[in-house]
């Protein structure tokens, strides 16, 4: 075989579609690109890659820098892994943990995102915040009517008083410390009022 003998395979290669060149080849007056508008005028193929065509207010990519703030992307924000009473309640034993939860497979069993630093600190530090820590919450959906103690970062009022009212107890694992945090606020509220 020689260099003039080759061929690029059969149906790898076809001509260029000849548009406009009459009503027998089906693609004629409007050449195949409907009537009007901008996709049907010359020079349309050569919009930028980024172009939408739409008024910047709405524009996606020219609002990205709009994006950035707090209201669409909260660098504060703390996602927890939220477990209700009612599962709980279906569940054998007495003492429950984030690992034993994990197991269960009640909570995701992923790394968490990235924890803001009061988060850590709460936490005791980096040594015990570290990149496998799961912050679960539990709410106080549903009933439970045995004593159990929960460990848990944090819980909503309904929980912690269901499940004291049933002879059980909480564990806070990201208590604030003492005289600071929504509790100590609240605490001096009422004090300044009376």
């Amino acid at each position: 075989m020689k260099q003039h003998d080759l061929q690029p395979p059969v149906g790898s290669t076809h001509s260029k579609k000849r548009v406009g060149r009459g009503y027998g080849s089906g693609s004629v007056k409007t050449s195949g690109r409907g009537q009007k508008g901008q996709k049907a005028r010359t020079g349309h193929s050569k919009m930028p890659a980024w172009f939408e065509g739409s008024p910047s207010k709405t524009n996606s990519i020219k609002r990205q820098g709009y994006k950035r703030g707090v209201s669409f992307n909260n660098p504060n924000h703390v996602a927890f892994e939220v477990v209700n009473l009612t599962r709980l309640a279906e569940l054998e034993g007495d003492t429950f943990t984030p690992e034993t939860l994990t197991d269960l497979g009640l909570i995701k069993s992923t790394n968490s995102a990235v924890i803001p630093q009061k988060i850590v600190t709460l936490l005791g530090g980096p040594e015990k915040a570290g990149a496998n820590t799961r912050l679960v919450k539990i709410l106080g959906v549903g009933e439970i009517n045995r004593a159990i103690t929960v460990h848990a970062h944090r819980f909503s009022a309904s929980a912690r008083q269901k499940i004291e009212a049933a002879g059980g107890s909480v564990v806070e694992l990201m208590a604030w410390p003492e005289g600071r945090g929504p509790q100590a606020r609240s605490a001096e509220t009422t004090e300044q009022a009376q």
